[in-house]
């Protein structure tokens, strides 16, 4: 099990569907942890789950949804503990 909190930076990654489609991709493999804009306009997110599908989410993190600008990921490797459980955007 895995648990990383990662931060997403670009010159657009808000308005661009991006904490849904994070949510949507978390709930279909199971990831449990939040997502939220930051007041600095980078997307913050938590994800907790088995090692390949939070890989798998943050692959998509690196991509991003149509429309997404993203020039870094910022990857904090946690120690998981279960906290969560489900995934949810936070506002």
């Amino acid at each position: 099990m895995k648990r990383v909190h990662i931060n997403i930076l670009g010159e657009v990654v808000q308005g661009v569907f991006f904490r849904a489609k994070i949510n949507e991709k978390a709930n279909a493999l199971d990831v449990t942890g939040f997502v939220r804009n930051k007041d600095d306009g980078s997307v913050e997110a938590v994800f907790e789950g088995d090692d390949s599908d939070v890989d798998e989410l943050l692959d998509f993190c690196r991509e991003g949804p149509r429309g997404a600008q993203i020039e870094d990921v910022e990857i904090v490797e946690e120690e998981y503990d279960g906290e969560f459980e489900d995934f949810e955007i936070r506002y």
